[in-house]
């Protein structure tokens, strides 16, 4: 690639308190979410936004304005409030697909990997399925938490089990 063809972002990022931990999103010049996840390390969140899309630099802020607010009411138990907040992430065809079938799982209505794989297409593909919700950068926004194993088991979580478990009790 050719340096001169490197253009120089900035992502904004706020950090909310929530009842399970500290809370920090990335979003881009457009208020949409590149990363997001329950801790306070920006730079870690950095790094699982695609190349593509990964900003060079970060800058604080106090608020996100519309995404720190609906964080704050889907903790205060408004769980539609994360819908409609605008969600930018890039991979190969099925990943980006797959994570726009997780935003239509409702909440209080989780689905097995199986269920999921199903969903996204791909019946027989529960492992993509899975690699799908490993690789969402856009945690909480695209809501890999309602997705289980089959006999109930939770599966992984990047944030963590207790975490997992809080959200999917929080739904119910």
């Amino acid at each position: 690639m050719n340096c001169a063809n490197i253009i120089a972002t900035t992502a904004d990022f706020a950090t909310v308190d929530t009842p399970i931990g500290p809370f920090t999103a990335l979003v881009d010049t457009g208020g949409a979410v590149l990363a997001s996840g329950w801790t306070v390390d920006a730079e870690n969140l950095r790094g699982l936004i695609h190349p593509s899309l990964r900003p060079s630099e970060l800058r604080r802020r106090e608020s996100l304005g519309p995404v720190t607010q609906a964080v704050t009411r889907y903790h205060d138990g408004d769980l539609t409030a994360i819908d409609d907040i605008a969600v930018r992430q890039q991979s190969g065809g099925f990943l980006v697909h797959a994570w726009e079938v997780l935003r239509t799982v409702p909440a209080g209505s989780p689905i097995t990997y199986t269920e999921y794989a199903a969903r996204a297409g791909r019946p027989d593909a529960t492992r993509a399925a899975a690699n799908a919700c490993a690789r969402n950068a856009a945690a909480l926004f695209v809501p890999c938490h309602r997705i289980y194993r089959i006999g109930g088991a939770l599966g992984g979580f990047r944030w963590g089990l207790p975490i997992k478990r809080w959200l999917l009790d929080h739904e119910a």
